[in-house]
């Protein structure tokens, strides 16, 4: 039962990102300094959210560590 629920779920989530992607098909160009780059919005959305999901959890992971150092004697 569990497992149908599961398959199901990552139905949805794999048709929803595709549709996702169809629909965000135009171009952006991305500039930063002196460089620029022109990609799909869909590509640039996806690849903005990988970054900051990386950043925090390097930032999550250091401020543990911080603290765990804090409470040792």
């Amino acid at each position: 039962m569990m497992r149908t629920v599961y398959i199901g779920l990552v139905v949805l989530v794999t048709a929803a990102v595709l549709l996702f992607k169809v629909q965000n098909l135009e171009s952006v160009t991305v500039s930063f300094l002196t460089m620029s780059l022109t990609l799909p919005l869909s590509v640039a959305i996806v690849v903005v959210y990988f970054l900051g999901m990386v950043s925090g959890g390097a930032l999550i992971a250091a401020m543990r560590s911080l603290v765990q150092r804090a409470r040792a004697p």
